[in-house]
């Protein structure tokens, strides 16, 4: 099968696109309400000196191609790579994912150095311009528990932090819902086949891509410009 044919296959997106064909200003109006104002830092201070070296981070918000180009432009991460996380290997391809009962989610592995981006300020920019950690098993047009917002931790810090950066948004009630993100460990993590990786760099004019991932990047620019990397 081609890759263009793959592509056809997504019934979740190939339909989003022959309906945002016809209803452009509408999709768009939305598409833009689903990027949320800046959060707030992360209050509590690090209890642990910084980590040398590279660390990583997995992080679900709905359709990784978005999810992806938005870590892909933060200063201090190295690489950026679309896969699954949540179920096991055997299901771990997009056809079966897609079927939304194999337990993953769209994922996206973050490569970063803590010295450069602390894994506090990932989850911000997470929190603020990669999705909306306030819908249940969806994302903008995308319905399934596979497009669920989820962290999935890799050591008893990063289970923490989040947990407490969590509770501290919805204290703060920051957003109108209360965030339904799930914090979990990671079991593995199974690299997405390759026509879905750096997508938004490979097809910037893509309906879906223009309607749902570009206004992410133009919000990270906005609020994080300090972070921001071309």
């Amino acid at each position: 099968m081609s890759d263009q044919a793959k592509l056809q296959t997504s019934s979740n997106r190939w339909g989003f696109l022959l309906r945002a064909l016809a209803l452009l200003p509408l999709v768009a109006a939305v598409a833009c309400s689903t990027v949320h104002g800046q959060v707030p830092e992360f209050a509590a201070k690090p209890q642990v000196p910084v980590a040398r070296g590279e660390q990583t981070a997995v992080f679900a918000g709905g359709c990784f191609w978005g999810v992806d180009a938005v870590f892909k432009h933060v200063k201090g991460v190295s690489s950026v790579l679309s896969g699954y996380a949540g179920g096991n290997a055997g299901t771990a391809q997009y056809e079966t994912v897609g079927s939304g009962s194999t337990g993953h989610a769209e994922s996206v592995k973050v490569t970063f150095d803590p010295a450069q981006v602390s894994y506090a300020q990932l989850l911000r920019i997470f929190f603020s311009v990669a999705h909306d950690p306030t819908e249940l098993n969806r994302q903008g047009p995308d319905s399934g528990t596979q497009y669920r917002s989820a962290i999935f931790y890799v050591n008893d810090e990063q289970k923490q932090v989040a947990q407490d950066y969590i509770a501290q948004l919805d204290q703060a009630k920051v957003f109108s819902s209360r965030i339904v993100t799930e914090v979990t460990p990671l079991k593995g993590f199974y690299p997405a086949e390759q026509y879905h990786q750096n997508f938004l760099a490979r097809n910037p004019t893509y309906p879906y891509i223009v309607f749902n991932d570009l206004p992410k990047l133009r919000a990270l620019q906005k609020q994080f410009p300090a972070q921001y990397k071309q």
